[in-house]
């Protein structure tokens, strides 16, 4: 809806509100009548007074004739005024009948202005109402333009910034010339797209070190080995005391060197140290929202949750939900299935997709760092998700099982009860 139209409208509309109430306020009925016909109907029914049971009349006024005592004599229709007290009220005219100069009864001339008076106030209430009611439902309308290209736009913004500062960088944000954020939406996606290729750039640089170190640490075993065996040959050989005690001191030396290259060998990046878990009590209503935000594509049902509290931490859950369903969409494609089972001590949420699952081989190995599935080929990502998850999990007490069922894989998150 044109704002400039909406802005329009509603002006309009408030102007025709306000002359119908000033008019409203400001119309007063008329007591006037119409002396000619007035004095017509008299004179008619002077001249018929003696036959007034039969009288019919041809002025167009509605009126009532009354006799001294206040018997009606003639009514012109039923529903005008019968008394003098009746005729006062209603602001008729009242005249005196004559005949021979002698005051026979009285005639009511019906003042029907107050009647029309009333009909017009009522329509004019009818066309006021009419007027509220239209601007309501053009507000109802622009209310629902706003959120649509406004409210819901900036609201799915905030969820996409959400995913990227947890490191969700593997669903785009779908770009709609429709709303006013449409262009922002588009750099949003790039500045997405930058961060995905700087995080696999970086993955691809650790997964180097870590080649590079494994094979500097086997050329370095490799002599220092040698140099060990060596001196121990020597050690045996020796015949002074002195030189036993050298090459005990080389073999010793030769074995520190061993440890710290095994160390340096197995040791792994210390990053997630910087990641803080601080869990806190939650209501388990909580997670049926927190699911259907990881929920991107809509591919899952969501069913109530059982009622009860949990010791977790809402930001690092949140993300395991979404590195949860971000593999699902990227390797499954499929519907999603939701259950939730509550233990003695533990809360779990269970998430199955029909993508087939894994091999059952690589099942003990996915949770590993840089560690990805056969079924991967082709498809972006670092390895990191599965592993950073089941570190969150563990921070909180609970922990993260993933295996194959008939139709696909299955994530099982283990949250303590509080």
């Amino acid at each position: 809806m044109n704002k400039r139209l909406f802005i329009s409208s509603m002006v309009f509309i408030f102007i025709i509100e306000i002359a119908m109430l000033v008019i409203f306020v400001l119309q007063k009925a008329e007591n006037s009548q119409d002396a000619v016909a007035v004095n017509e109907v008299v004179h008619s029914v002077q001249e018929n007074w003696h036959a007034i049971g039969q009288y019919k009349d041809r002025t167009g006024l509605e009126y009532t004739v009354l006799d001294n005592k206040g018997q009606v004599l003639y009514r012109s229709r039923d529903g005008i005024s019968e008394s003098i007290n009746q005729a006062v009220l209603n602001r008729d005219t009242i005249l005196d009948i004559k005949i021979k100069e002698k005051i026979s009864g009285k005639i009511i001339i019906y003042n029907e202005s107050a009647q029309e008076i009333q009909v017009w106030k009522q329509k004019a209430v009818i066309i006021i109402i009419s007027a509220i009611t239209v601007q309501f439902i053009l507000c109802a309308l622009y209310f629902i333009y706003i959120k649509r290209t406004i409210i819901s736009p900036f609201s799915n913004l905030k969820d996409f910034a959400r995913r990227i500062a947890g490191g969700n960088l593997d669903v785009p944000l779908e770009m709609d010339r429709q709303n006013i954020f449409g262009a922002f939406t588009e750099s949003f996606d790039i500045m997405r797209s930058e961060l995905k290729r700087a995080q696999l750039a970086e993955a691809e640089a650790n997964a180097s070190k870590k080649e590079l170190v494994a094979k500097l640490s086997h050329d370095i075993k490799t002599p220092v080995a040698s140099i060990k065996a060596v001196s121990e040959l020597g050690a045996a050989l020796a015949d002074r005391d002195r030189d036993k005690e050298n090459y005990t001191n080389i073999i010793n030396k030769a074995g520190q060197i061993d440890a710290l290259v095994t160390n340096l060998f197995t040791a792994t990046l210390d990053e997630l140290k910087q990641l803080s878990v601080v869990p806190s009590v939650i209501e388990s209503k909580e997670l049926k929202e927190m699911l259907q935000c990881s929920d991107y594509f809509g591919y899952a049902s969501v069913p109530e949750v059982p009622v009860c509290l949990l010791q977790a931490d809402r930001l690092r859950l949140q993300q395991v939900f979404d590195n949860i369903f971000a593999n699902s969409y990227k390797y499954a494609d499929t519907k999603i299935n939701v259950h939730f089972l509550s233990a003695s001590k533990n809360f779990k949420i269970i998430i199955e997709d029909y993508g087939g699952g894994i091999k059952e081989e690589e099942l003990p190995l996915i949770k590993e760092k840089f560690r990805r599935g056969s079924n991967s080929e082709g498809i972006g990502g670092a390895g990191l998700g599965l592993f950073i998850s089941d570190y969150f999990m563990k921070e909180m007490g609970g922990g993260l099982v993933v295996e194959n069922w008939e139709n696909g894989l299955k994530v099982t998150v283990r949250i303590p009860l509080a």
